[in-house]
């Protein structure tokens, strides 16, 4: 081998390795991922955080702090949304007639994930009104709730049912939540009033939130049950959509039980957003005039009970086994 072939062929090595090196950055960064990602914020326009990614999808142009509170005034209650139901085992008999009423508890809020849908009233759920939704409150009414933490006070028009979960005696609509200021907790304690139109309250906020809490006392199992008789007799609403098909047998965990579809459907849905780790449909079944909200059927009872078990995490109350 001559020298000058020597000195060509370092020459054609020397050419490939830097054609080499000048490409390597350019392969490399077409082929990995970046190393930062953008991670989209939870913040809201107005602050605070989202619950479970509940936030408003656009608040911009919104001033939360400017909304008005609900101005209370003598509404006629629906005839539906007042009857006695069933929640995860839980029977609750609303009442029916609005008159004075105090509680202290867990409030907390829900957004965009409801607004547009159709509270137990039928009416459209909307994030940025001054709305509430409680357990037993008469519907419409309304309510004066303040934040002891703080002292803010707001009016709010209770138009829908929930929350049903064991630790919450309300949920707040999020511009409600906002002025509370529980927004970034995602909860919060407060004092539930209810306003009698036409009478002065009875508390005022400052003097309410240094009160005792007054224990709300459920009525007698023997009046649930008279309650429960009464409505399977009563008129039915008229229904909105077709139920499911019932399968013939097996087991099943009910998690509600309404006379109103309506109102079977407000829950399915927001057992749906509670319970968002579930893989399985909640079904919406019509039996003994009541429409039905259940799990299953599951193969056995250990199936069963292990999916009451996660749902009693998750909401406190354990639902109820039916075997059909």
């Amino acid at each position: 081998m001559n020298k000058r072939f020597l000195q060509l062929l370092l020459l054609a090595l020397g050419a490939i390795l830097l054609n080499a090196c000048s490409l390597t950055p350019r392969r490399v960064a077409s082929t990995l991922p970046p190393l930062i990602k953008t991670i989209p914020s939870t913040s809201s326009p107005q602050g605070g955080g989202y619950y479970k990614d509940d936030g408003p999808a656009d608040a911009s142009g919104i001033d939360l702090d400017a909304v008005p509170d609900a101005q209370p005034s003598a509404e006629p209650l629906h005839k539906w949304a007042n009857r006695p139901y069933e929640v995860l085992g839980k029977k609750y008999v609303p009442l029916t007639q609005v008159k004075p009423f105090r509680q202290d508890g867990i409030a907390s809020w829900y957004g965009k994930k409801f607004h547009g849908q159709k509270t137990s009233t039928g009416e459209t759920y909307d994030m940025f009104a001054m709305t509430a939704a409680h357990p037993t409150l008469p519907l419409p009414s309304y309510a004066r709730v303040t934040n002891p933490a703080n002292g803010r006070s707001v009016v709010l028009r209770v138009n829908d049912r929930g929350p049903f979960h064991a630790s919450r005696i309300m949920d707040l609509s999020y511009v409600a939540a906002h002025k509370l200021g529980t927004i970034n907790s995602g909860s919060g304690r407060v004092i539930v009033e209810a306003i009698v139109p036409g009478e002065s309250e009875s508390l005022s906020p400052v003097y309410a939130s240094a009160v005792p809490a007054v224990t709300v006392i459920p009525p007698r199992q023997s009046e649930e049950l008279d309650a429960l008789a009464r409505l399977l007799t009563e008129e039915e609403p008229p229904s909105l959509t077709p139920t499911e098909a019932m399968p013939a047998a097996g087991l099943f965990l009910q998690l509600g039980a309404f006379a109103s579809l309506e109102n079977a459907e407000n829950l399915k849905a927001h057992l749906s957003h509670e319970l968002e780790w579930l893989t399985e449909a909640i079904h919406l079944y019509k039996t003994d005039q009541l429409y039905r909200l259940q799990l299953g059927p599951y193969p056995s009872r250990a199936a069963a009970e292990g999916m009451a078990t996660r749902i009693q995490g998750t909401l406190g109350y354990v639902p109820t086994i039916v075997n059909r």
